[in-house]
């Protein structure tokens, strides 16, 4: 029922910016938390940044060069990334953590995106 969808990625080189934006779709009643994680080749999904009762979360890799921005109501979750390095190339997923309507209830749901490619490089 629900679905994430990213863009913004692609190829940037190092020192440049990007934004990612993640569009949830689907009737969820309740986000307790949203964000990315992001995967290199060869490597398990890491935690970047996320919200969690309105409060943000950011990897220490990440930090003063990323900003993580909600909008709860909209469902949608942004990556502004900033002076980009080659560590940043991997593929990078939004999630949801919440409930979504199931009939009559709320039932708790954990929805990835199928991701967007960002590849730093010169």
């Amino acid at each position: 029922q629900v679905h994430l969808v990213e863009s913004g990625g692609g190829l940037v080189q190092p020192g440049g910016s990007l934004r990612l934006s993640c569009a949830a779709s689907g009737n969820i009643l309740e986000i307790l938390s949203m964000g990315w994680y992001r995967m290199a080749p060869g490597k398990q999904r890491v935690l970047v940044a996320e919200v969690e009762d309105e409060k943000p979360y950011y990897a220490d890799f990440v930090k003063g060069r990323f900003t993580v921005s909600l909008n709860t109501s909209k469902g949608m979750v942004f990556l502004d990334m900033h002076n980009l390095e080659p560590e940043d190339t991997a593929d990078y997923y939004c999630y949801v953590d919440g409930y979504a309507d199931d009939r009559r209830s709320a039932r708790r749901v954990i929805k990835w995106g199928q991701g967007t490619q960002v590849i730093v490089s010169s």
